[in-house]
């Protein structure tokens, strides 16, 4: 018993830590329950509980889930001012030297902060450093039409990019870029909580997913990222260039409103 309030005792300790340095999620252990047990079982007769048993019990003490981020105990009335705070901080952030040295203002996320279903664009474009909103210019014009035909408003969802600065020329975000952006994006969906991303264009899907394949493989049925249910399609600014490819992304609408019990 000793050793194990020792232990409960460490892991807090480890976890307020974490807490002060900025750490806002513990991801979920990919080591089978059976298999932790085994880890931190002593050989005295006395019950051990599993690493994960323990964390658990253990977070109680400082509001915290250690499978599921800090957000989920979020209460729903409070989200928009949790993600208020959160967009101070990304306002402040000069990780990326050359982004905060050419932006205008950072863009950060803008909709229902309770939405069952988020849009995860790829960065903001020029209008969207002047107005500090995502998806305003003609690309994002075409994506309220899309959401209007799918029998939704605009402000009903939740609308975000993973890069929260506009890349000169609007060149395509680099890893070092998305890598530095990753807390950011992550926390706001965390907060949100969504049931279901719809991931515009390539590079916000590859980015989410962590994956090489190409947009064309992705598109067309659902993908899992922490219990939430992923559906790629084209990006609006690509729909400008391809007209064509409008097809395809109403075809993803039409699977998406299904799973949803949405009637279009």
């Amino acid at each position: 018993m000793t050793d194990s309030r020792q232990n409960r005792r460490a892991i807090v300790q480890k976890l307020e830590s974490l807490h002060r340095d900025g750490v806002r999620s513990i991801p979920r252990s990919r080591v089978p329950a059976r298999a932790s047990a085994q880890t931190v079982s002593a050989p005295a007769p006395t019950p051990v509980v599993s690493t994960e048993a323990q964390m658990a019990t253990s977070s109680k003490q400082i509001g915290q889930q250690p499978t599921e981020p800090l957000s989920a105990a979020i209460p729903l009335g409070e989200r928009p001012a949790v993600l208020h705070i959160l967009e101070q901080e990304v306002a402040s952030c000069v990780k990326c030297h050359e982004l905060a040295g050419t932006r205008r203002q950072t863009v950060f996320g803008v909709g229902n902060s309770n939405s069952r279903l988020v849009f995860l664009g790829e960065a903001p474009g020029a209008d969207e450093d002047r107005q500090g909103e995502p998806f305003v210019g003609r690309a994002g014009h075409l994506l309220t039409k899309i959401i209007e035909a799918c029998t939704l408003k605009r402000e009903e969802v939740y609308i975000l990019n993973v890069l929260k600065c506009r890349p000169p020329g609007n060149r395509n975000p680099s890893p070092e870029e998305t890598d530095n952006c990753r807390p950011f994006f992550e926390r706001q969906l965390d907060i949100v909580r969504p049931e279901f991303i719809c991931c515009l264009g390539s590079i916000a899907t590859k980015t989410l997913l962590e994956t090489s394949q190409p947009i064309g493989r992705l598109r067309g049925h659902f993908h899992d990222w922490r219990g939430v249910k992923v559906l790629a399609t084209y990006h609006p600014a690509y729909l400008l260039r391809n007209p064509a490819a409008k097809k395809l992304v109403w075809d993803d609408m039409k699977i998406l409103m299904k799973e949803m019990g949405v009637a279009l």
